[in-house]
């Protein structure tokens, strides 16, 4: 969606448990010395600026990353990809991804937002780093498999395009016949109104072995609908939901 930017959302609850998450995900799969393959459907422009005016009037910050940051082993890939960044700033997925991935894997990045995609270019230039300025969940299609076959996929649409919810079973399901030994990480917010439920049941029936991890949080400001954060993984690497038990006593805390 062309109107979205997420500048007035970076480092809120959502984001630290998505992007835990996914630097648990890539922590474990690079101990095995084989390249492997990113690719993420929506991903923004890389790094972002907690103290602008966007970030400040929401105070999702302030309510995300602020509070739960300290409760996170001195050892978490979060934090070594938090660290890893210049000047301060927040990184977003793909910015954490090129944190924890080596030279030799390969990056795929979709942005299809003229001036996220700009920012984008300019944030994450590196030999390995293929970006994209065109529809993520698309591209990821013409993509799979991919070269290395072996890699993760990280698809984390807005969800403002109601159509979405029911879009990701489906294309989720013409995407696993293409790349079944892919990890695929699928994200969603849980609002009051429970618009995720549908879409959750349908892939957990398609896909009765996948991960679901969901965290609960109080809302960020008077009025706003989202209350958790849920992940949907294909394929998780092993070690993944033991790592995230301590992730999920985290969000607990701040209940």
């Amino acid at each position: 969606m062309l109107s979205y930017q997420h500048l007035y959302h970076a480092g809120n609850a959502a984001d630290v448990h998505k992007h835990a998450a996914l630097a648990l995900a890539l922590d474990h799969m690079v101990q095995k010395p084989k390249p492997l393959s990113y690719i993420e459907t929506h991903a923004g422009r890389g790094r972002y600026d907690l103290s602008a005016p966007e970030a400040v009037k929401t105070g999702e910050a302030a309510q995300g990353i602020a509070r739960l940051r300290d409760g996170f082993a001195k050892d978490h890939p979060y934090l070594k990809a938090l660290k890893a960044q210049p000047d301060g700033l927040y990184p977003g997925s793909p910015a954490i991804a090129q944190a924890l991935l080596r030279p030799e894997d390969s990056l795929h990045l979709a942005e299809l937002h003229p001036q996220e995609h700009a920012a984008l270019r300019e944030a994450l230039r590196a030999p390995n780093t293929h970006i994209y300025q065109q529809d993520g969940l698309a591209l990821a299609q013409s993509l799979c498999p991919p070269t290395p076959r072996r890699g993760l996929m990280l698809v984390d649409p807005s969800y403002e395009i109601k159509a979405d919810y029911a879009q990701i079973p489906k294309w989720l399901a013409a995407l696993i016949r293409k790349w079944n030994v892919g990890v695929v990480m699928i994200w969603y917010p849980i609002l009051t109104s429970g618009a995720h439920r549908p879409m959750l049941r349908a892939l957990q029936a398609d896909h009765p072995e996948a991960l679901t991890h969901e965290v609960r949080f109080p809302p960020a400001r008077d009025g706003h609908r989202m209350v958790g954060s849920g992940l949907f993984v294909v394929n998780p690497p092993f070690g993944l939901e033991a790592g995230l038990k301590p992730l999920a006593a985290a969000f607990r805390r701040l209940t």
